[in-house]
């Protein structure tokens, strides 16, 4: 963040713009993971977590920034994903099991890679190192562990307490039919970066990630300016060195922007959808005609919304010297019920019948991002992952059955 931006919003911090920043900020501000699914929590060793014969385990990376809407994605996938008994695993600490960060279906688990922590709160202090440091991180262990759940092997995995700091006793992990990492490194380790089936960037702007942090820290927190701008400064260095660069691995990134209808506006989001071409059994969603380029304004009585209004794109582009299909929302919707008008201009959206994409985003209406491009995005990488997951799992069926035949 630059010393012009933030002599710029020094200047111009007024009452009205930190209440801008309040809606921006529920967009990709960190949620509890509780999707929308029958709710009743089992623990691992009363659900029908094995694989079936045949079966793959499928690996999904999801990389970001802490806060950047993780634990939102998290639970747009597993709702399109379904499953029965969505929970923490164990129970959780609160129902009698343990303090965990991994959550669990039938058919999904969602590992979150703080638990490769390599010390504990006190032992970052005593080294001076940050969590996103990778020397902070134990990539060997996080290899191991990937590799063997790949290979339908149960592992013992640790457990970092965000609560206490601590680092505390492994929990067992069975494999599932989708895995899913989510952290700040998925992509960053060579070794278990070849082994993610597909991924996923979750990039936050500057300026969004600011105003996020001016509205969480200092209007609920009561922080000032100059503390939130060291906070960022200090993370920063090792932010770019490390995490930022993983976005040139990533098969999906979902960009938030500030709008480019109105500088002046803090609230509006513009959102893209980067989509690289060639990825197997991934095929990018595209608005009208594939490979033109599309600027859309929507009908207004068809999709309303508010000043400064919405505006859609879409077209080829290059992102880190690959092809790639870029869609992009600026804008919010007031009604995201007239979500089905937009569905129709959209192609190769992934989903089994016309009206799913509308039909997922009404069943998370409450989440955060719901009426804008995040929960638009984030619903059609989604679908993508649904789609590529049914279309590995066919595969390994039909090599199965050969195998079987010539036996």
């Amino acid at each position: 963040v630059s010393q012009n931006l933030f002599c710029k919003i020094r200047e111009k911090m007024k009452i009205a713009t930190l209440f801008a920043c309040v809606s921006s900020a529920a967009a990709f501000a960190p949620s509890a993971f509780v999707p929308k699914t029958n709710m009743g929590v089992e623990s691992s060793s009363t659900m029908a977590m094995a694989l079936k014969d045949g079966e793959k385990v499928i690996l999904i990376g999801v990389a970001a920034d802490s806060g950047c809407g993780k634990s939102t994605f998290m639970r747009r996938l597993t709702n399109i994903f379904g499953g029965e008994k969505v929970g923490p695993l164990g129970g959780g600490f609160d129902n009698g099991g343990w303090e965990t960060n991994s959550l669990v279906s039938d058919l999904t688990t969602v590992l979150c890679l703080d638990d490769y922590h390599l010390n504990d709160r006190n032992g970052r202090k005593e080294s001076g190192l940050t969590a996103l440091n990778p020397l902070e991180n134990n990539f060997d262990l996080m290899y191991e562990q990937m590799k063997a759940l790949k290979s339908g092997e149960t592992i013992s995995k640790p457990i970092y307490n965000h609560v206490n700091g601590t680092l505390d006793e492994p929990e067992t992990i069975e494999p599932t039919p989708i895995v899913i990492i989510e952290g700040l490194h998925p992509m960053y380790d060579e070794r278990v970066r070849d082994l993610l089936d597909f991924s996923l960037y979750l990039d936050i702007s500057d300026e969004v990630k600011l105003n996020w942090k001016i509205q969480r820290d200092m209007e609920e927190r009561g922080h000032s300016l100059e503390s939130i701008m060291a906070s960022i400064e200090a993370r920063k260095p090792d932010f770019d060195a490390f995490i930022a660069p993983q976005k040139e691995f990533a098969d999906i990134c979902i960009e938030v922007l500030p709008t480019a209808l109105d500088e002046e506006d803090k609230k509006t989001l513009r959102v893209r959808c980067i989509q690289k071409e060639g990825v197997d059994g991934f095929d990018p969603t595209y608005i009208f005609d594939e490979g033109a380029k599309i600027d859309w304004t929507p009908c207004g009585t068809k999709l309303s919304c508010s000043y400064p209004g919405i505006k859609f794109s879409s077209g080829p582009e290059t992102f880190y010297g690959q092809d790639a299909q870029v869609i992009e929302m600026d804008g919010t919707m007031n009604n995201i019920q007239e979500l089905v008008y937009l569905e129709s201009a959209l192609s190769n959206t992934s989903t089994k019948y016309y009206g799913e994409l509308a039909q997922a985003m009404l069943a998370l209406a409450d989440a955060p991002g719901s009426d804008n491009g995040t929960g638009l995005m984030q619903t059609i990488a989604a679908f993508a992952i649904r789609e590529l997951y049914e279309k590995r799992q066919a595969v390994a069926r039909i090599a199965q059955e050969a195998t079987a035949g010539v036996a």
